[in-house]
């Protein structure tokens, strides 16, 4: 990730990232560029969110963040960049989805339950905010 990517990350965000990776059952954080949906900032386990598509096994077991070094174009960086895609797009689809009923509204909050896990994004003007929780047992 360059500098200036990071240097667009502003301390209230870093402040309110901070907060939430010490919060129980959150694995990772990412922030994404609203306009162009480029990571720009990423902590804890984001390499165990998703499996690969090509070998169905999970991406890694460590974390990855800004100081980790991923070779660019390795599986986790693919996998963080597909994950990043993907929620892009759903935000996208999801903002299309609010105007469509009411031209006057805005979307605030998006909640993803799967059965191993949940993902909360919060789109801003400048960014998408995305957490990722342990979905506890039933």
């Amino acid at each position: 990730m360059s500098d200036t990517a990071l240097g667009n990350v502003s301390d209230a965000l870093e402040e309110t990232l901070g907060r939430l990776s010490k919060k129980p059952g959150v694995k990772a954080t990412i922030v994404l560029d609203r306009v162009s949906g480029s990571i720009l900032k990423t902590s804890g386990q984001v390499a165990s969110i998703r499996k690969t598509n090509s070998s169905n096994q999970t991406v890694g077991s460590g974390s990855f963040s800004n100081n980790d070094t991923a070779a660019p174009g390795s599986s986790l960086d693919q996998g963080v960049e597909e994950l990043a895609s993907m929620v892009w797009n759903f935000v996208s689809s999801a903002g299309d989805l609010v105007q469509g009923i009411d031209t006057e509204d805005e979307l605030k909050l998006l909640r993803l339950r799967t059965k191993k896990q949940e993902l909360v994004i919060v789109p801003d003007a400048k960014y998408l905010l995305i957490v990722v929780h342990d979905t506890p047992p039933a």
